[in-house]
């Protein structure tokens, strides 16, 4: 996983679908789902931190170049 668009790409696999209409509200979504895939323990913890970084990483660069 390399990227945002892997984390939702993996998420859809769960049948997760994210699409609220601004991207950071996207990212934001997207680190409560996989926060509840962790507390479900579908995910290890390796898989949990690379998309915890990434997302947070995303989330940071969003914020400091608003895309919408």
């Amino acid at each position: 996983m390399k990227n945002f668009y892997d984390i939702l790409t993996y998420l859809k696999t769960f049948g997760i679908y994210i699409h609220v209409g601004k991207r950071l509200w996207d990212i934001e979504i997207a680190a409560l789902e996989v926060d509840n895939l962790k507390k479900a323990d579908v995910i290890d913890n390796k898989k949990y931190a690379t998309m915890k970084l990434i997302l947070a990483h995303e989330h940071r660069l969003e914020e400091e170049n608003p895309s919408d």
